[in-house]
């Protein structure tokens, strides 16, 4: 299984910007494309975004965050970020990054990390 490492978490007012970070433990992402996903308090976990590698390295975004989140990897294939600018009380949530073999769906995530916590205040 392998092991993800979520970080760049914190407290942030409303209309600010973090950037969060996914590390494959011991190995890069090659072979597989990332998804974040977002666990909101009281609420079912959601699926926020995807790059995939496999292909033409495209990314596809929930409605909610499109314009405002932007993910991308570093060259070298062992980093994913999520770039997230203008945030929202709303997004408050604990982000966890996943993989999903090439040729696959992001429903077929994998997780493999503690996330990080991200806390949007008004």
């Amino acid at each position: 299984q392998v092991q993800l490492v979520e970080s760049g978490g914190g407290l942030v007012q409303a209309g600010g910007s973090l950037r969060l970070s996914c590390a494959a433990s011991g190995r890069t992402f090659d072979g597989y494309n990332v998804a974040w996903f977002r666990h909101p308090p009281g609420k079912e976990r959601e699926f926020v975004g995807a790059i995939y590698w496999g292909g033409d390295s495209r990314t596809i975004y929930t409605d909610s965050v499109k314009g405002r989140f932007t993910i991308s990897g570093d060259n070298a294939k062992d980093t994913v970020y999520l770039e997230m600018n203008s945030l929202k009380t709303e997004d408050t949530a604990v982000y966890y990054c996943a993989i999903f073999p090439y040729g696959s769906r992001w429903q077929n995530s994998r997780f493999g990390g503690l996330g990080t916590q991200v806390t949007v205040s008004s």
